[in-house]
């Protein structure tokens, strides 16, 4: 068991912000911190696997917002590091639609299929915005038909920029683009901990890196704080950054005493969490539609999110024969819950819908479990699409000595990885401001001890002044800490 020592800063979680917080810290000459993941890896919801012989990304696998004026600080980092990328056309998937007989809709009924869609979440946006002004305005028709259940759910569950601008889209520009490099989207977050952690031949050695160290008790004063680990360990830091994802902050894994301010929690529990759950399957050959266009299809069932929008991986890995199938929230609860058996009869079901009887069983598959992980508890962040802006103050404000930062901190870029890669920056900027605030609130309350200390004695010399600083509170006359000045008590907690 790690004997208690006391660091300047514990950042915990070594995902993208927990990393690009480390660095900034580093950056600014705070070289005594620790950074404590739950897991046996660096990464959080950045994770790679070995899947049939590619690089498959379990979590994030695009970098959204590439084109723009402003450039999208993550893909810069991508293009620093040379990392293999393949351009998403999303434009054509709306035409791609397959009903359950395996007929293409025709693009006339697919195209007004989507404008009605369109429509009906604009207006259901505007009578969203209505109700809270207190107006009464006629609830507009919910999908009821297979291609509109398939169509709502990938313009809410995949788009949403045609119904409100995305901060990422107006900022960085509208394409994307699928993270397709054996070394994985994870290859980011090392190159960006050599910075700072000492690495070699790809592996982090740092021992301020502590792997498969589950944080369960955060004990804060106005001291500093104390960081309780599952296996016994205990850790004390004049500060904490929690990178720990939105859903981790709503379940029980983590105690905080004293509890958060209930201002804290009500934010925290506003916030939705997403399941996005993407299912790999590899098959023997390849039996579906390739080239321009084809990249993306949909399945219209009539249960809504049933296996409904598909992916073949053809572009980023030719040869691969891999198909890919995204299901969300519910649909990810429970196929999380089913044998993967259950879940692969389940795609096959589909694809054979699509593309007739006599197609081949897939020889393997992947399922992620995002929303069964206790360390990250779904995939990210989702605020209402009418919300008080206040609440993501309030999820983002410290709270005493603890600083909050992840995706779900970031007003303008949650649920993406540079919002959580920018959020880390921020969050560590906001806590070095406050250390330098702190050290300066310290030599005015050392300074402020001093004048009657030299009036006691009348005849200290410069040089002897200079080592009154380092006063603790049991060297100070009792008669001063106990006279009720201003500012006195600050001075010697």
């Amino acid at each position: 068991m790690d004997s208690p020592s006391r660091s300047s800063v514990i950042i915990i979680g070594a995902g993208v912000s927990g990393i690009s917080a480390g660095k900034v810290l580093a950056e600014n000459g705070i070289e005594d911190m620790i950074i404590l993941e739950a897991s046996d890896r660096i990464g959080g919801r950045i994770r790679k696997e070995n899947f049939g012989g590619v690089s498959a990304e379990l979590g994030a696998g695009w970098i959204a917002g590439v084109g723009g004026k402003e450039s999208n600080p993550v893909w810069e980092l991508a293009s620093q590091s040379g990392l293999r990328t393949c351009f998403s056309d999303y434009s054509n998937a709306r035409y791609n639609i397959y009903d359950r007989s395996g007929k293409i809709f025709p693009s006339g009924v697919a195209a007004d299929s989507y404008k009605k869609a369109v429509d009906s979440a604009i207006e259901k946006l505007r009578s969203l915005e209505a109700n809270l002004d207190g107006e009464v305005s006629e609830q507009p028709c919910s999908p009821k038909t297979p291609i509109e259940l398939a169509i709502d759910f990938i313009l809410h569950d995949f788009e949403m920029a045609e119904v409100e601008p995305i901060s990422t889209y107006v900022d960085f520009g509208e394409r994307e683009f699928l993270v397709a490099d054996d070394r994985g989207y994870e290859h980011l977050l090392y190159k960006m901990a050599e910075n700072f952690l000492f690495t070699s031949e790809g592996k982090i050695l740092d021992n301020r890196l502590k792997l498969n160290k589950v944080v369960r008790e955060l004990q804060h004063s106005r001291n500093g704080v104390v960081v309780k680990t599952e296996d016994g360990c205990v850790y004390e830091a004049n500060y904490v950054i929690l990178s720990a994802s939105i859903g981790v902050l709503q379940s029980d894994l983590i105690s905080f005493r004293p509890p958060l301010p209930r201002w804290k929690t009500e934010a925290i529990e506003k916030c939705d969490v997403m399941i996005y759950t993407k299912i790999f399957l590899k098959f023997p050959y390849k039996f579906w539609p390739c080239g321009p266009g084809k990249e993306f299809f949909i399945y219209a069932h009539e249960r809504r999110g049933y296996y409904t929008f598909w992916q073949h991986m053809e572009n980023a890995y030719p040869g691969s024969n891999i198909l890919v199938v995204t299901l969300t929230n519910g649909e990810s609860k429970r196929v999380e819950a089913q044998s993967d058996e259950e879940t692969l009869e389940e795609a096959m079901g589909v694809l054979r819908d699509m593309f007739g009887p006599n197609i081949p069983n897939a020889t393997d598959i992947l399922v992620p479990r995002w929303w069964n992980n206790r360390f990250q508890r779904g995939s990210y962040s989702n605020y209402p699409i009418i919300s008080d802006n206040q609440d993501v103050h309030y999820i983002k404000a410290p709270v005493g000595r603890i600083f909050f930062t992840g995706e779900h901190t970031s007003e303008r870029f949650s649920g993406y990885v540079h919002g959580g890669y920018l959020a880390g920056i921020d969050t560590s900027k906001s806590l070095l401001e406050e250390m330098r605030k702190q050290k300066e609130r310290k030599s005015e309350s050392q300074a402020f001890l001093l004048e009657p200390l030299l009036a006691l004695t009348g005849s200290l010399t410069l040089t002897q002044t200079e080592a009154v600083p380092s006063l603790h509170k049991c060297d100070i006359p009792t008669q001063l800490y106990l006279g009720g000045k201003v500012g006195l008590q600050e001075a010697i907690l």
